[in-house]
């Protein structure tokens, strides 16, 4: 591959935005699709855990809601309800796995136990799935160096000492702080272009 090409395939993923991204899927783009599920499948398999489905279990949710995916995708009107959407697809396939195991459990058990109703989406759920979606996709967009620190500084219990993340980092202690501060500015800063305002981010 060329050097250019290089550098166009490091940057799509930054520069490429849903609207875009749902576009060229649509176009025919294997490269984009490929994208877009890079993008979304944390956010996909985050909801089956949720629900406390096993490894195999969320594998079958991801599987089923990328299918869904796929089918559906020419009939969405607004690509930035993409990841809404595909929250609300994970949900109903994680349900679905969870009342079968419940069945099975029933069967065993008590077959007169009652049917589990389909609960409505939790919106306090939604929102803790779309927040972190927003802290994946800001935390992508920083620099290796300010990922790294992020990661170490808050991601890791207990924290690494600073003379820990200075040494990994190749920084001089005294540095840290002020390096520290510039990268969670750039994640707030990513954070509130993503719609995430409320003050709660790092």
């Amino acid at each position: 591959m060329s050097p250019a090409g290089s550098r166009t395939r490091k940057s799509e993923a930054v520069v490429w935005n849903d609207t875009l991204l749902v576009k060229q899927c649509l176009a025919g783009n294997e490269e984009a699709w490929s994208l877009l599920i890079d993008k979304y499948k944390s956010l996909i398999y985050s909801i089956p855990v949720k629900y406390g489905l096993s490894p195999q279990e969320a594998a079958d949710v991801f599987q089923a809601t990328c299918t869904e995916l796929l089918v559906r995708l020419p009939d969405l009107r607004e690509p930035r309800a993409l990841p809404k959407w595909l929250m609300q697809v994970a949900h109903h396939e994680s349900y679905r796995w969870k009342r079968q195991s419940q069945r099975v459990v029933s069967r065993d058990s008590d077959e007169d136990l009652p049917e589990p109703e389909i609960p409505p989406i939790a919106e306090e759920l939604v929102q803790q799935t779309q927040e972190e979606q927003m802290l994946r996709e800001a935390m992508a967009s920083l620099t290796p160096q300010c990922r790294r620190l992020v990661e170490l500084l808050f991601y890791e219990v207990p924290a690494r000492p600073y003379a820990e993340v200075a040494k990994e980092l190749g920084l001089a202690v005294g540095s840290i702080g002020f390096t520290r501060q510039r990268c969670i500015e750039r994640l707030r800063r990513q954070l509130e272009d993503l719609g995430f305002s409320d003050g709660r981010n790092p």
